[in-house]
Parts: C-alpha cells; sequence; structure tokens
C-alpha cells in the first residue's frame, strides 16, 4: 500500500532545523510522532550517504508551578532560527498540579496559558511557530447564539498575536471558526482512512457496500463528515434530526427532547455513525437503541475525540444491552484508560499521520494528500474485498 506522501527529505532545506516542543498532557503522542520523524531522517541520511544523525527532535521543556497556581514556562535547548512545532492536548484531564496543598487536575484553560507560556519562552527566536493542537481549545464554542463569549475565535487571534505561523488541528467542530484569522495558516485534518482501516482490522469480514452498509449522521452538525464516508464507500446517507428544548439549560447545553430519524431503511444493515466528539454519550446510545428498534444488524459509533466525560459505565451497559459492536476513536487528544480496555473500544492510531503532516510542513511540502485520503480509503476497500 502506498504512503500518504514522499517521505524523502530534503537536507538542505529547513529539516534539520526542526524541533517539537510537547507539553505536559501531550507527550506520550508526541513521542509515537518523533520515533517516525527519526526513522524517516536517519533511513533518508543513511541512503544519501550523509553524516547527520538524529535522536529525537523533541526538545527540553517544562512548565513548573508554584504551589499558589502560578506557572512559567523554561526552554532548556536553544531554538534560534528553528521551525518550531507546540504539541498541545488541551483535553488532557490527568495531568495535576499542586495548588495550595491541592491536587488539581489541569483543565483546558491551564493547558491553553502554558502555551502561551512556552510561545513567550521562546523570545521570537525561531524561525517558526506552528501549534499541533488536535482538539481545539474552545472548539465547542464557535459561534454566538447569544450574549456570550467566542472563546474559540479569541484563542486564535492571540496565537497569531504571539506570532504562530499556523495551527494543525483535527476535526473541528465548525471550521469555519478560521475565518476569525484570515492571514494565519490553519490546516483540519480529518481521520477517515485510519478510522476505516482500524474497523477492518477489528471487523475481518465487514461488507461495505450498499447492499449491506450505510452510513447515518448523528444531527445536521455532523452531515458532512458523514456523507464524506458516504460518498466515499459508495452507500447510503440517513440522518438523525435533534429537537431541542431551547428554554432549558441542562450541564451548559440544551436537553434533547426526541431524535427523528430522515433516511431510507437501516433493516438488516451494518450502521456506521461518525461524530467528533463523545462526551457523555448519552446521545450516540439513544441514537444507536432507535436504530435497533428499526431493525439495524450491527451498529459502529465513531468519534474523533472520545472523552467520556462521565466514564464509560453507560457504554458497558449498552454494549452488553446489545445497542452497538465499537466504539471507534483516535489517540489524538487522552483516552480513558478504562475505555482502552473495553472490548467494544477500537483505538485509531494517529501518530504516524501526524508525522507525516509535521514533516511536509518542515519541509514546505503541500499536504491536499493528506486533506483528502479519498484514493487511500478505496485503495483499503478494494484490498479488504479482495482479501475477503
Amino acid at each position: 500500500m502506498t504512503a500518504f506522501l514522499d517521505t524523502t527529505f530534503d537536507f538542505d532545506r529547513q529539516y534539520r532545523n526542526l524541533g517539537i516542543i510537547a507539553l505536559d498532557g501531550a507527550k506520550e503522542f508526541a513521542k509515537k510522532v518523533d520515533w517516525y520523524l527519526v526513522q524517516w531522517y536517519n533511513a533518508e541520511a543513511e541512503k544519501q550517504n550523509k553524516p547527520f544523525r538524529k535522536t529525537s527532535f523533541i526538545l527540553d521543556c517544562i512548565c513548573p508551578r508554584f504551589t499558589s497556581g502560578d506557572g512559567k514556562a523554561l526552554i532548556k535547548d536553544s531554538v534560534r532560527g528553528m521551525d518550531i512545532f507546540i504539541m498541545c492536548d488541551v483535553g488532557n484531564y490527568s495531568i495535576t498540579y499542586n495548588m495550595f496543598g491541592q491536587t488539581v487536575p489541569m483543565s483546558p484553560d491551564d493547558h491553553y496559558a502554558d502555551l502561551k507560556r512556552v510561545i513567550c519562552a521562546l523570545g521570537g527566536k525561531a524561525d517558526r511557530i506552528s501549534v499541533v493542537m488536535p482538539i481545539l481549545y474552545g472548539g465547542r464554542q464557535h459561534r454566538r447564539t447569544a450574549r456570550e463569549s467566542l472563546d474559540c475565535a479569541m484563542m486564535l487571534r492571540e496565537l497569531e498575536t504571539l506570532g504562530v505561523t499556523e495551527v494543525i488541528t483535527f476535526d473541528a467542530h465548525d471550521p469555519r471558526v478560521q475565518n476569525a484569522t484570515p492571514l494565519m495558516g490553519f490546516d483540519n485534518f480529518m481521520p477517515p482512512y485510519q478510522v476505516m482501516k482500524a474497523l477492518l482490522r477489528r471487523f475481518t469480514g465487514l461488507q461495505m457496500d450498499k447492499n449491506h452498509f450505510m452510513v447515518v449522521a448523528p444531527d445536521e452538525g455532523a452531515l458532512g463528515r458523514n456523507m464524506y464516508y458516504a460518498s466515499v464507500l459508495g452507500v447510503d446517507l440517513g440522518m438523525f434530526y435533534k429537537r431541542r428544548d431551547y428554554s432549558t439549560v441542562v450541564n451548559g447545553r440544551n436537553p434533547i427532547i426526541a431524535h427523528e430519524y430522515i433516511g431510507s431503511s437501516v433493516m438488516g444493515m451494518d450502521v456506521f455513525i461518525a461524530d467528533d466528539i463523545i462526551a457523555t454519550g448519552e446521545s450516540l446510545i439513544s441514537l444507536a437503541q432507535h436504530l435497533k428498534q428499526q431493525g439495524a444488524n450491527r451498529i459502529f459509533l465513531c468519534a474523533t475525540f472520545a472523552l467520556f466525560t462521565e466514564g464509560v459505565e453507560k457504554f458497558r451497559r449498552a454494549y452488553a444491552e446489545g445497542l452497538f459492536d465499537a466504539v471507534v476513536s483516535t489517540n489524538l487528544t487522552y483516552n480513558n484508560p478504562e475505555a482502552l480496555q473495553e472490548p467494544w473500544f477500537v483505538l485509531a492510531d494517529m501518530s504516524k499521520f501526524t508525522a507525516y503532516i509535521i514533516s511536509s510542513c518542515n519541509q514546505d511540502k503541500s499536504v491536499s494528500s493528506l486533506l483528502d485520503p479519498h484514493d487511500k480509503i478505496t485503495e483499503l476497500i478494494d484490498k479488504h474485498v479482495a482479501n475477503n
């Protein structure tokens, strides 16, 4: 199977100046990304008989905190003239710090504050600064429907002011938020190839044709990403319409009154449902129950970021009741350790894909093939069909 892009490195360009800064919360993922970059770099160096060898592109950086809760950033390596990629996972709630004798988990606000501290610590010495933020800070607060803040837009404006050249993110809740900073680079990558690959590895006999398989969007906001899956696979697309009670706010959102299904029959079909985020998961489980009542066969739930904000117990119960067969998600943000142990959880590894992105951006290569993996998915499905 062909690679996403050419991993040949141009030693006369910027590659030797690449530096990765991994903030607390993104260190494990950054190590996986770095491993690929080092392997590709050293293989090409040996091929071209170059004396250069690398052990890591990750720079030594810490963000200590005082017992009062105040923090700072300290970069221990030189960054002068370097092409810096700062990796930040604002969704990692497992990182803690001590404040006034209490152990406090880092919130998205804390992670974002550390990101700004690191940019400040660079002191204008880096040649370029790119921020790899898989799950956008404030991404769900992307539009104004009342007298309320626009957190994501404010974040992008701040990063632009701080000298960031580009923001690299994945499956943005609403990519139109990039309109807040039209002169700053903003690349929004999607994980459908890795998701399909992980799903087919787990369910080897899956038939992805329009007689056995269909895609259903969980709501109108997710229609675009599900339409992509349906068009690439050549299967039917259905969708749910959420009726909400806009007079009430519960846990920061308007509660759903009912789900209305629109589309062709799901009787006897394997159904794939894709969304960007699983928070509590109540909505997706409700959809799965509705589809099962209409005669759906297997149900595969997918979310780029499976947060499980209320734990995985309700998913355990739903799986035991036969409401769904798998939850497919990525490692772009922190994964609940309990979820990783569940038989229904399927992990799509995005580290190699992210390494491709950093490598190509660093060398000023096109990322078109990464932004639209249509051909890769088609090749994957064809190979799967040939082997079954």
